[in-house]
C-alpha cells in the first residue's frame, strides 16, 4: 500500500510540475527547474529524464517561434540556424554519452549555474533595452565569428539548455544587433532550433520515455496558455526572483541527495 501511494503521489508530482512549467515558460522560463527533477522522482534514469523533459517542454518553444517570426533578421538566419544545429545535435549525442552516474553528479552544479545565469539575466535585458533605444550606426554582424560565439551555447542547449536564452541574446547584441524584437526572436528562434536537434537525436535513439512525455507535454501546454493569458500582468522581477529562488532550492536538494 505504501509502494503504491508513493507512485501515485509521483504522477501527481509530474502532474503538477509540468503544469507549473508550462506556466513559468510562458511568464519568465525557467520551467525545467521544476520539470526534470519531476521526471527524476518518477524513477527516470537522470540521462532520459533530462532528454524526456527537452521534448515535452519543446511544442511550447515552436509556438513562440510562430508568433515571433516577423521580427527574425533574415541576415542573420545562416549563422544562427547552422549553430543552432551543429551545437544542438552534439550536445545532445554528448548528453546521450554521459555515464548516468556522472551526470547525476552534474545536475546540482547544472541548476545551479542555470539559476545564477537567469538571475543576472534581468541587469542584461535592461542593458540590451537601453541599448537598443541607444541610436546607433546598424551594421551587418560578421556572421563567421557570431557562429563560432553560439556554437558552444547552443551545444549548451542540446546538453541542458535551462538559462541560455539571454546568452544568445548577448551575443547578437556584441555582434551588432540593437533592435529589442529582433534580439528575442532570434533567441528563441535559436533556442528551438537546438532543441528540436536534441529532440530529434533523442526520439531517433531511443532516449524518450513517452508514457511521461505525453503526461507532461499535455500539461505543459496547458500551462503555458494560462501563464501567456497572465504574463504581462505580473512583475517581471518577481517572477525573476521565484525562478532563481526556485532553481536554488533545488539545486540544493540535488548537492543534498546525491552528496
Amino acid at each position: 500500500m505504501i509502494s503504491s501511494f508513493s507512485s501515485h503521489w509521483h504522477y501527481i508530482w509530474l502532474v503538477l510540475a509540468s503544469l507549473v512549467a508550462g506556466v513559468m515558460n510562458a511568464m519568465a522560463g525557467g520551467g525545467s527547474f521544476i520539470s526534470f527533477p519531476a521526471m527524476l522522482a518518477m524513477g527516470v534514469a537522470p540521462v532520459q529524464a533530462n532528454a524526456t523533459n527537452t521534448v515535452a517542454l519543446w511544442p511550447g518553444q515552436l509556438t513562440s517561434v510562430a508568433a515571433l517570426r516577423e521580427d527574425l533578421r533574415r541576415d542573420l538566419l545562416p549563422s544562427v540556424c547552422a549553430a543552432s544545429v551543429l551545437g544542438g545535435v552534439s550536445g545532445a549525442v554528448v548528453l546521450l554519452h554521459t555515464r548516468q552516474i556522472t551526470f547525476l553528479h552534474m545536475v546540482p552544479w547544472l541548476l545551479l549555474v542555470a539559476s545564477l545565469l537567469f538571475g543576472i539575466s534581468g541587469s542584461v535585458s535592461r542593458w540590451l533595452r537601453r541599448r537598443s533605444e541607444t541610436p546607433h550606426i546598424q551594421k551587418a554582424p560578421a556572421v563567421i565569428p557570431l557562429f563560432f560565439v553560439l556554437l558552444p551555447v547552443c551545444f549548451y542547449i542540446g546538453y541542458f539548455g535551462a538559462g541560455a536564452g539571454f546568452l544568445i541574446m548577448t551575443a547578437l547584441a556584441l555582434f551588432g544587433v540593437e533592435e529589442m524584437h529582433a534580439l528575442n526572436s532570434m533567441k528563441v528562434l535559436a533556442a528551438c532550433l537546438s532543441n528540436f536537434c536534441a529532440v530529434v537525436t533523442f526520439v531517433f535513439r531511443g532516449a524518450v520515455i513517452w508514457h511521461y512525455c505525453l503526461i507532461s507535454m499535455m500539461l505543459a501546454a496547458v500551462g503555458g496558455y494560462v501563464g501567456a493569458q497572465y504574463a504581462r500582468k505580473i512583475n517581471a522581477d518577481v517572477l525573476r526572483t521565484i525562478v532563481v529562488i526556485t532553481g536554488c532550492l533545488m539545486a540544493a536538494y540535488f548537492f543534498w541527495k546525491v552528496g
